[in-house]
């Protein structure tokens, strides 16, 4: 699936302490560096560094440690604005140089929560005052009903598989 996306897209590698996973984090970490695609690892920092990912993609409860990162990586942290009372308020993170806002729609993940749906979704995206990913429940005519100004870009699990 790596040797078919195009340059400067990017891969999270959420292992989720699988085994399998892990073990193959530098096979494709050497796949992504190939085909010129960014590689962040979800939520471990100790196999980013040794994979030499591009940085990591840091659950809500952990973008606080964003700050102490190393300054050449990228450093993503999820976002879900539904289960927060302040609708706007985003992670409070140095270091965090992008959010992933979720679940947009309604998604098949496990984790999914309750979706907030393009207009709320629209809405803290402008506020939050660091570039925005739209995740959950995207596929191609889900994504066409985000608002392009908002957003930059979109991410999924396997909605845009063809």
């Amino acid at each position: 699936m790596i040797a078919r996306l195009p340059r400067g897209f990017g891969v999270v590698l959420r292992h989720g302490g699988e085994p399998s996973l892990r073990a193959q984090a530098a096979a494709i970490a050497r796949a992504c560096r190939r085909r010129g695609v960014r590689l962040l690892i979800g939520a471990d920092i100790d196999l980013a560094r040794r994979v030499r990912a591009d940085g990591v993609h840091l659950p809500e409860r952990l973008s606080k440690t964003a700050a102490n990162l190393p300054q050449r990586w990228i450093v993503t942290a999820a976002w879900h604005p539904a289960a927060q009372r302040a609708k706007t308020q985003r992670p409070k993170a140095q270091g965090v140089d992008a959010l992933v806002v979720s679940p947009i729609f309604a998604s098949r993940s496990a984790s999914a929560t309750q979706p907030i749906g393009a207009r709320r979704a629209h809405a803290a995206a402008t506020r939050a005052g660091l570039p925005c990913y739209a995740l959950g429940g995207l596929t191609v005519t889900t994504a066409r009903r985000l608002t392009a100004r908002a957003w930059a870009g979109v991410a999924a699990v396997d909605g845009f598989r063809t």
